[in-house]
C-alpha cells in the first residue's frame, strides 16, 4: 500500500501566482517614494517613449529611428514625418527630464541620509555666531 501525503484539514490552500501578483502590487505603497514612482509612473513614461521607439523603428528603419531619438538627424530629414516628430520630441525633453529626475532624486536622498543637524539648529548657530561678542571684563577683577 502507498501512502499519499495528505494535507491538513481546514487551512486555506496556498496563494497561486495571481493572487502574489496582486498582494506585491498593493505593497507597492510601502517603497521609498522614488521606487513607487518608478513602479507607478516611470513605467508609462518609459513605456510610451518604448512604443513611440518601436513604431518609427517600423516605419523609418530602426537605425533612422535611433538617429531621430538621439538627436542626430532632424524628423523632417525622414518619411513618414507624423511619427518621427513625437519620437524626436521625446528624446530632447523626456528621456532628459526623466534621467535628470531620477538621478536628482537619488542623489538627494543620499545628501539627506547624510544629514547630522536639522536646519533650524545650523540658523541658530549661525545667528549666535553673527551677534556681537559682549566687551571683554577689565582686568584686575573690577575692583
Amino acid at each position: 500500500m502507498s501512502t499519499t501525503p495528505v494535507p491538513p484539514p481546514g487551512g486555506p490552500p496556498p496563494p497561486g501566482r495571481r493572487q502574489r501578483l496582486r498582494a506585491w502590487w498593493a505593497d507597492r505603497h510601502a517603497l521609498p517614494q522614488f521606487g513607487y514612482w518608478l513602479l507607478s509612473r516611470g513605467t508609462v513614461a518609459l513605456g510610451v517613449c518604448a512604443a513611440l521607439y518601436v513604431l518609427n523603428g517600423v516605419l523609418i528603419g530602426w537605425g533612422d529611428a535611433y538617429d531621430v531619438l538621439i538627436g542626430i538627424t532632424s524628423p523632417s530629414a525622414v518619411r513618414p514625418q507624423w511619427c518621427a516628430w513625437p519620437l524626436s520630441l521625446t528624446g530632447w525633453a523626456a528621456i532628459p527630464a526623466i534621467v535628470g529626475g531620477s538621478a536628482g532624486y537619488v542623489i538627494t536622498r543620499q545628501i539627506q541620509a547624510h544629514h547630522a543637524r536639522e536646519l533650524s539648529d545650523v540658523v541658530d548657530e549661525l545667528r549666535r555666531l553673527a551677534e556681537h561678542p559682549a566687551p571683554p571684563a577689565p582686568p584686575g577683577g573690577g575692583e
